[in-house]
């Protein structure tokens, strides 16, 4: 993505978010006539698109597209000659840069399936030309730009963090490079822990207080404790780090990330938020990837309350990326089996059992037939049957199965569900990408509490009960919850901007998307 210069950015947004007055003054003795639309543009409306266009950073896209300085000095050649060709090659020529930067806001710049999202995104009710038509004849092109934008709350909150970075990038402070941390005597890799002293405090410092998270005017620290130590925290608690106030070496990566590439992080969350079908419902589930947290919510008099938010564990990055898309919530298992898909039978399970026949018995596995036929007996020749796909594996309900006690069921191609899981220790890791690709849930008896909610004689203590039965237990939910995997490495929680690891590389490929797209090419001066 070709973003503008930080400071034609920094120059225009105020403008483009409406926070200076727009030019009201009586309507120019030059009027032009878009072809084809048969709008009509007058100096005032067009310095107000201009401006407009000018401002597309704001929004984090970026003002070369919509050919803003060719525009500009179409307008003095059509304010020289108003009568001429050169005011109605403009209005053209304005009017279509103005739709595509209205459809750009409201769709995004590339197709989400381009970048391996397989989201159902439901075409918006929002018409570029209508919209801008509208506007037009109001006077107000700013209410068109209003209507584009998606309408979450959240999307606002981003363009803050964007201003924000846009404000810092080039700031001496990122000029040079952190110095290399110590060694502890007896530490594998250098660190800085609580309590000890480093040549980089002070640049560190300052750097956290120009990213708000160290207040006051206290001096240069030249040791890490006191208000450095809990800024420091502060800051690993943005950045999805352990917040233990020890400077290592993801710690020291994070710190030396500029804000310029913080801005095109953020940007890039501004763009797949315009396809991300978020309100789906008045209830929903989200599972954002990058920050390995799921919320439900709950859509009240119009405003996004989060009920429920927890960890989870999602797929492995390199081979089991849990793929992205939305779906259903129909059904809950009690007490599931787990079918060992395929792929992990092959490369994993029978391998495993060759080696160690105990596995079997310890694990509670069982063949099942095409017939449905169960036979708990193993041997060599059964497991040949797998690999040649005669026979399946599953794992009987028990205290050893990997799909926990429940199973929340939303049918897809990829047979990718919610449950719970034995190995519960893991939630504690600071990356839990751990998961062949389903996403194993910290708390189920939460999450099926929120799914259930409304269902007689569902309660939080027969869930329980359920859980623990033993047996496989099938229970439809009255309403189906919408619930969707996303991928958002920039959030903002309590006021604060959050940063994420792009774990599965899904913004390199995004940001390669827009860098690939077809670019609008200067119109030759006539």
């Amino acid at each position: 993505m070709h973003l503008a210069p930080f400071s034609w950015r920094r120059r225009h947004w105020l403008l483009a978010l409406g926070a200076l007055p727009w030019w009201p003054g009586p309507a120019a003795a030059a009027t032009w006539v878009e072809a084809g639309s048969g709008q009509a543009w007058n100096e005032p409306l067009a310095r107000q698109a201009l401006a407009l266009l000018a401002g597309a950073g704001a929004n984090g896209l970026d003002p070369g597209d919509y050919q803003v300085q060719a525009l500009q000095r179409q307008l003095g050649e059509a304010l020289a000659r108003p009568d001429g060709a050169a005011g109605a090659r403009f209005a053209t020529e304005l009017g279509a840069a103005m739709r595509r930067f209205l459809h750009d806001l409201a769709f995004g710049r590339v197709d989400p399936h381009a970048v391996h999202q397989r989201f159902s995104v439901a075409p918006r009710a929002f018409d570029p030309a209508k919209a801008l038509a509208d506007a037009l004849a109001q006077g107000r092109l700013d209410a068109a730009v209003r209507a584009a934008v998606p309408p979450l709350p959240i999307y606002g909150q981003l363009q803050k963090v964007l201003r924000d970075m846009d404000a810092l990038a080039g700031h001496s402070a990122w000029s040079r490079r952190l110095p290399p941390l110590p060694r502890p005597a007896g530490a594998r890799s250098p660190k800085l822990e609580p309590g000890g002293h480093w040549a980089g405090l002070p640049a560190m410092a300052e750097r956290l207080a120009l990213l708000g998270d160290l207040t006051g005017g206290a001096p240069p620290p030249d040791r890490l404790d006191g208000a450095a130590l809990e800024a420091l925290r502060a800051f690993q608690r943005r950045h999805g780090l352990t917040d233990d106030g020890v400077v290592g070496a993801a710690t020291l990566a994070a710190l030396e990330v500029p804000p310029a590439a913080r801005a095109r992080q953020t940007a890039l969350t501004l763009e797949r938020l315009r396809w991300t079908p978020l309100l789906q419902g008045p209830r929903m589930i989200v599972v954002n990837i990058p920050e390995y947290m799921l919320r439900a919510y709950e859509v009240v008099d119009g405003r996004i309350e989060v009920r429920l938010s927890m960890r989870v564990i999602v797929g492995k990055a390199v081979g089991h990326e849990t793929p992205l898309f939305d779906e259903r919530l129909r059904s809950i298992e009690f007490s599931p089996y787990w079918n060992v898909p395929p792929s992990i039978a092959r490369q994993e399970t029978v391998p495993r059992l060759r080696r160690d026949p105990g596995h079997w018995a310890s694990q509670g596995f069982e063949f099942v037939g095409g017939d449905g036929a169960v036979d708990t007996v193993l041997s060599p020749a059964k497991l040949d049957a797998v690999l040649a796909g005669r026979l399946r594996i599953r794992q009987r309900p028990g205290p050893a199965n990997a799909l926990g006690d429940i199973k929340f069921v939303f049918p897809n191609r990829d047979n990718i569900y919610l449950h719970h899981t034995p190995s519960v220790g893991l939630f504690a890791r600071e990356r839990r990408d751990f998961s062949h690709g389903c996403i194993r849930v910290e708390d189920p008896v939460a999450l099926a509490r929120f799914v259930m909610a409304g269902m007689p004689g569902w309660d939080e203590a027969r869930i329980r009960e359920q859980m623990a039965a033993g047996t496989s237990t099938h229970v439809a939910l009255r309403d189906p919850l919408p619930v969707l995997i996303a991928y958002g490495t920039v959030l903002v929680k309590q006021g604060r901007p959050h940063f994420f690891a792009d774990v599965y590389g899904h913004d390199a490929r995004l940001q390669a998307a827009l860098d690939a797209r077809p670019r609008p090419q200067p119109q030759p001066s006539r």
